[in-house]
């Protein structure tokens, strides 16, 4: 029996995928999608006016640098064009920053909570906002770019003259085109968003990822030109790799269903209510953003020792927080996903607004009073789950460092902690999408069975 239910969903599956070819309003979008990703990886291969490629493509082949660290953050979420200097060297990461920086300010600014709960509009005038500050973002991280590589900091002083010409009027123009190239990635993403399949920034950053995840997947086994590979632990990382992934999809669909009950009500002529459901509350709510926010933070003491390296505490910055397999690195990182994964559930879900609305509509959990009784239950249920995503994100984010240092491997991981997460959930989440269009004319289909319906219309 169980083995004729999974034919039948793979079965599901595939009619889906033709259904959604099928027709045409899907297959727009599909192509639509395509069709942005394809520019938007073209853009990562232009180089910035002002640059020489030759080096920066010899600097970017020679530097070794761990993809938890700020750097290596950055130049994932860009598809590997921020070692490059093109046009998308900041790719996804200012509006990342920017969005993350709006949702924390609501616990700060009551004007912005207000705006949260007004809707539809006040989510715009949030967007907006987020806009605003990308641009500003991408200024300034533009110029941390343009400066770090000028002086050789970028590629760890590894090599030089990257800039010939580095006058002031060369490195405005690269500040400026960078700005830019963040604005039309913004676009683009807002427009695959508005017009494709999935939330436009959460694609480009899984195309990103997956960009350089095959040839640095094949380079463990294959090695440099194919003479210092080891095709052993090729298998070794392929094998944790699935592993893992099937684990984090298990994860990211389970859930808490806590059932609610509402009440029956006289409005007006009409009787309301009645009805039992449930509030399905995910095991990790705060997603991938802990580790990004933990190997940020603690990339920024290694960034600000890269200008001071001769004293005494940067060399211990360097020999302590740089390396993603010390102690110092491995225990503060733990910390500071713990913190960030409890104080960001925190913020985007409020037990006590939650319960306020449920009393409001007249729904009540079984064997819990309404009102703070509920919000102190959905507390005590939130701390529960919030341990187990703490202790889940660890295990995820930790797993490249223990294969690092128990395979002896001097070559990047094709894949981290954070790397896993947005695979896992960006595709969870664009199949989701898909899977409700592809119903949604269906279902238009069946209504519309005796006519001549004309496909499109």
């Amino acid at each position: 029996m169980r083995a004729c239910g999974a034919r039948q969903g793979k079965e599901s599956k595939v009619r889906t995928l033709i259904q959604a070819f099928r027709t045409k309003e899907l297959r727009n979008k599909i192509l639509f999608v395509l069709g942005m990703i394809i520019i938007y990886r073209i853009g990562s291969f232009i180089p910035l006016p002002g640059v020489d490629y030759t080096v920066v493509q010899q600097c970017a082949n020679d530097m070794t640098n761990n993809q938890e660290n700020f750097i290596g953050l950055v130049n994932l979420f860009s598809g590997g064009a921020m070692l490059q200097l093109s046009i998308f060297a900041l790719g996804v990461m200012p509006y990342i920053t920017a969005s993350i920086v709006i949702q924390l300010l609501r616990v700060v600014i009551p004007r912005f909570e207000t705006l949260h709960k007004e809707g539809q509009s006040g989510e715009a005038k949030l967007t907006q906002y987020t806009r605003y500050l990308t641009i500003g973002l991408a200024v300034l991280q533009s110029t941390t770019i343009v400066v770090t590589a000028n002086s050789g900091a970028l590629f760890n002083y590894q090599c030089s003259d990257v800039i010939p010409n580095d006058t002031p009027w060369s490195l405005i123009v690269m500040v400026l085109v960078l700005t830019g190239g963040t604005g039309l990635i913004m676009w683009m993403a807002e427009l695959i968003t508005e017009k494709g399949i999935g939330q436009g920034m959460s694609v480009l950053i899984f195309m990103s990822i997956c960009s350089g995840f095959l040839p640095q997947l094949w380079e463990i086994g294959w090695g440099t030109n194919g003479t210092d590979g080891d095709w052993l632990k090729f298998g070794i990382v392929v094998g944790v790799l699935l592993v893992i992934l099937v684990f984090v999809v298990f994860v990211e669909l389970s859930q808490r269903r806590i059932p609610v009950q509402y009440t029956r009500r006289m409005i007006g002529r009409k009787m309301y209510g009645g009805s039992s459901t449930y509030l399905p509350l995910k095991i990790n709510m705060s997603g991938v953003i802990p580790p990004i926010f933990a190997s940020s933070i603690l990339a920024i003491p290694t960034l600000i020792a890269q200008f001071a390296s001769d004293t005494d505490w940067a060399q211990w910055i360097n020999d302590n927080l740089a390396d993603t397999t010390s102690v110092w690195y491995i225990a503060l990182y733990a910390l500071m996903i713990v913190f960030f994964c409890f104080f960001y559930t925190s913020i985007t879900f409020n037990p006590d607004e939650t319960a306020d609305n449920m009393k409001q509509y007249g729904g009540f959990i079984p064997g819990i009073r309404a009102g703070n009784a509920t919000s102190r239950y959905l507390s005590y249920v939130m701390n529960r789950l919030n341990t187990v995503g703490a202790v889940y994100l660890l295990f995820v984010a930790l797993i490249p460092t223990v294969l690092i240092m128990a395979l002896d491997l001097n070559t990047q991981l094709p894949f981290g902690g954070t790397t896993i997460l947005i695979i896992a959930g960006v595709g969870l989440d664009s199949l989701r999408q898909a899977k409700a269009q592809t119903e949604q004319f269906q279902y238009a289909g069946f209504l519309f069975e005796d006519t001549d319906h004309v496909e499109g219309k």
